[in-house]
């Protein structure tokens, strides 16, 4: 019976199937702020061998971890509507294989950075791993309201295996990045959180408007909102960053802090996920400014 219920998994599996389990538009958004991170560490071009192979070795940790993810969330995952056609929940792919191409990235991850960019890039991008895959998957989404604001770190930290995988080192404006997508991530999360309220409640998982509410979670996305408008005013505020990237963070702030403030105060069918669509324009478009800003430089004449 459970077969004839599940024609999916007499189908065959495809590249694609693997691909969506890398969870490729995330990876995606997170490799735009790790290659910003290498052109934020130096004046001039990035050594092409560090761009290429950086960001092949990154890509595969980050595809590394999503599969996992999708091996641990596969229960979760059948159960909301955003996640039900993923292929581990239709049966296209089973969860040994899954695991068996989560290593086999990790390995060429750890291997192309550790040989081929340095070893502090490949050690921090194994916190990464561990961080996402097991420490949030495995224990803090299940465990506290506040997962994505603990577990947000190793999701904050691309842009700083940018920085270290052309400069060997840590620097503070490498942790200033990684400071605003960490302060980004929970209005960024909360925003979709409060749409999908009802499914997490029924997958068993304790985030925010689970909790504590949808009021609360609002109020909390508003004020983080405010954090992370504050927070990205230090790349300028520290002589990292110019006027091209002021001007352009004033007005993607402005904006952001008009949804959440709408989201809070005057919420219309629809808004939640706005807020969440705009999030994501906002990190995009943010980074970019920086990139654009480190290399073209504006002066106000007086």
């Amino acid at each position: 019976m459970s077969r004839a219920l599940s024609p999916s998994m007499t189908e065959s599996v495809s590249w694609r199937d693997y691909y969506e389990l890398t969870k490729p538009r995330v990876v995606m958004l997170l490799m735009l702020t790790a290659i910003v991170g290498m052109f934020m560490a130096t004046p001039g071009m990035v050594p092409l061998d560090t761009l290429i192979l950086g960001s092949i070795g990154m890509a595969f940790a980050m595809g590394a971890a999503a599969a996992v993810n999708h091996v641990v969330d596969q229960r979760i995952d059948a159960v909301m509507s955003r996640t039900e056609h993923r292929p581990l929940v239709k049966g296209k792919i089973s969860p040994q294989r899954a695991i068996v191409f989560a290593a086999v990235l990790s390995i060429a991850s750890m291997a192309i950075l550790s040989f081929f960019v340095n070893p502090l890039t490949a050690f921090l991008t194994l916190f990464g791993i561990v961080g996402y895959a097991f420490i949030y998957t495995m224990y803090l989404k299940r465990a506290t309201p506040q997962n994505i604001v603990i577990g947000g770190l190793a999701g904050a930290i691309p842009p700083l295996l940018g920085w270290t995988a052309v400069t060997n080192s840590i620097d503070a404006h490498g942790l200033l990045l990684v400071l605003i997508i960490f302060v980004w991530t929970p209005p960024h999360f909360w925003a979709l959180a409060i749409h999908r309220r009802d499914e997490y409640a029924r997958a068993g998982i304790p985030m925010l408007p689970v909790t504590h509410g949808i009021e609360f979670t609002k109020t909390s996305v508003l004020h983080y909102t405010i954090l992370l408008a504050l927070c990205t005013m230090l790349p300028y505020l520290t002589g990292m960053s110019g006027l091209i990237y002021l001007l352009t963070t004033l007005i993607l702030n402005a904006v952001f802090l008009y949804y959440a403030v709408r989201l809070k105060f005057a919420p219309v069918p629809g808004i939640a996920m706005k807020t969440f669509g705009y999030s994501i324009v906002y990190l995009m478009c943010l980074f970019i400014a920086l990139l654009v800003d480190h290399y073209f430089t504006i002066t106000l004449s007086l």
